[in-house]
């Protein structure tokens, strides 16, 4: 048991004795000092005053007994991440899925708990929130700012109720978000999901809310963002209102994200990640910065892993489909431009009835399929058959590859390739997104027209004339980001294979790092001091 005596002066004349007393005794709360007057322990002039309104006198003399404040919770063992620490508070570094204080449906294994067990002192703050001046919801991360006296708590939790605290979080949203915005829209308890709440009109119980942002950072398919969110209130679940209104909802947010968006994280992607206040006793300007658990790089990450489309391409006869068939034996899924091609040659196909149609059946064969000599004859004396026919021709092949990468990343592959002898004639080296990875196969012009010559009874003269209609080899290769040299012997194609798979898992890999890198340096940047 503890006395305060005081002897009321000219300033405390005609006010509530509570408030008297309260202003005399700041380590205590209000709602403390109401409490000890009701249980008679405060006597005005010797006598006991069960009245918390009563007016004070000038000259009275004021007494009342505080008995110590001992906490009926219980400390709780558990891994605390402290940031910072003095004798009047603690900022610690919540983890995800830790709730901040006791409640009905929580009665335990709460981060105030755990406090209790490292710092014994906010057993004499009373309530089940001791210490705690503003909170997390159960699954955000990062800051949390804990008094340890009670002197630090009412400051504190005047500092934050006057919007003195500078509160930043990082959130983790679906689609390209503006690089700067706002949202002034009121916040209230949701008119039938009592667990949520909901942009309403103040008419209607909302109160007024602001939250802005500014974009940090952008997967590279732009659906995802990563956004540097300022709040300057402090409603429920303000950030993840205001971000679902406004058509950018959390990444993993159980009730505001739809189910698309919701199941792409573990958790709402919602990270404390700056606090900046005075000290509640020096009034030392404070900042603090912290970065997000793995979780929230991980699930970042996760949008940039795409597929990783492979080109192979390179001058007849240079061996590409042999280097190509050796990547599909090792597992990777293949696409054959020519076999395209041979498809839509065949009878029946829409290159044969094109030619039918548009030249006549002289450049068919009796079946109904192209005569490849004849279009290769008819080709070289009309350049319009030719570019008509490759213009058809290319915009078919160009849309199977498309829907074949497609199709392979949806798949779950990690690597998929397309043999594509035209890529560069076609000009195909803008057209997809992601950009595949260009790989040419190198093989001198004389073994590759001996090679021509040797497996399909190719003359001099029809290799030459289909090969002027390529860009020359070196100008190819130097299009190329890697070049595999073919001119050995066939048995040597497991062993260059073996070299371009872990070339291209070497790529995939940097790649993947200079991700991380960019999204790491997001999060790393200097706190602004203003």
């Amino acid at each position: 048991m503890a006395r305060f005596e005081l002897v009321a002066g000219a300033a405390e004349t005609g006010k509530r004795l509570d408030s008297v007393l309260a202003r005399a005794l700041p380590q205590c709360s209000r709602e403390t000092l109401k409490k000890a007057i009701l249980a008679g322990c405060c006597h005005v002039d010797g006598i006991a005053l069960l009245r918390p309104d009563v007016k004070v006198k000038t000259g009275q003399h004021l007494a009342v007994d505080m008995p110590e404040q001992h906490n009926m919770l219980m400390p709780e063992e558990g891994e605390v991440s402290i940031v910072w620490q003095d004798a009047s508070l603690v900022l610690c570094n919540k983890p995800a899925g830790l709730t901040v204080h006791p409640c009905p449906s929580c009665p335990e294994h709460t981060l105030v708990q755990r406090l209790l067990g490292r710092f014994p002192q906010l057993s004499r703050l009373e309530g089940l929130r001791p210490g705690i001046v503003h909170r997390l919801d159960k699954d955000t991360s990062g800051l949390l700012l804990v008094a340890l006296t009670e002197t630090a708590r009412l400051t504190l939790s005047g500092a934050f109720a006057d919007r003195k605290v500078r509160k930043e979080y990082l959130a983790l949203v679906s689609g390209l978000a503006p690089e700067q915005g706002e949202c002034r829209e009121s916040i209230g308890r949701h008119p039938t999901a009592k667990i949520k709440m909901a942009v309403l009109e103040e008419s209607r119980g909302g109160k007024a809310a602001h939250t802005e942002w500014r974009r940090l950072w952008a997967s590279p398919d732009a659906s995802v963002s990563l956004l540097a969110v300022r709040i300057h209130t402090g409603r429920t679940h303000q950030i993840r209102v205001h971000m679902a209104h406004v058509g950018y909802p959390l990444l993993g947010d159980a009730l505001y994200a739809p189910a698309a968006v919701r199941t792409r994280a573990s958790r709402q992607m919602l990270h404390a990640w700056r606090l900046g206040f005075n000290h509640p006793d020096s009034q030392e300007a404070l900042f603090f910065q912290c970065p997000p658990p793995a979780d929230m790089a991980t699930a970042a990450l996760a949008t940039c892993r795409r597929m990783q489309r492979v080109v192979i391409t390179g001058n007849p006869g240079s061996g590409k489909s042999s280097i190509a068939a050796a990547l599909q034996k090792q597992g990777l899924p293949l696409f054959s431009a020519d076999t395209i091609v041979a498809r839509l040659y065949a009878p029946k196909g829409e290159a044969a009835q094109w030619i039918a149609g548009r030249w006549g059946g002289d450049l068919l064969k009796a079946d109904g399929s192209v005569a490849k000599d004849a279009l290769l004859a008819a080709m070289q004396t009309n350049s319009t058959i030719r570019r008509e026919l490759e213009d058809m021709v290319h915009t078919l092949v160009r849309t199977a590859v498309e829907d074949f990468w497609q199709k392979q990343e949806a798949a779950g592959h990690a690597v998929a390739v397309a043999e594509i002898p035209l890529y560069f004639e076609c000009g195909w080296q803008q057209v997809f997104d992601p950009k595949p990875v260009i790989v040419g196969v190198h093989c001198p012009q004389a073994l590759r027209h001996e090679r021509l010559a040797r497996t399909r009874g190719w003359s001099m003269e029809k290799a030459a004339a289909l090969e002027a209609w390529q860009w020359p080899e070196t100008r190819k290769e130097a299009a190329c980001q890697i070049v595999v040299d073919n001119s050995g012997l066939p048995e040597k194609i497991p062993e260059l294979t073996e070299s371009l798979l872990a070339t291209l898992q070497d790529m995939a890999r940097t790649v993947a790092e200079a991700h991380a890198q960019t999204l790491t340096a997001c999060w790393d940047e200097p706190y602004p001091v203003e």
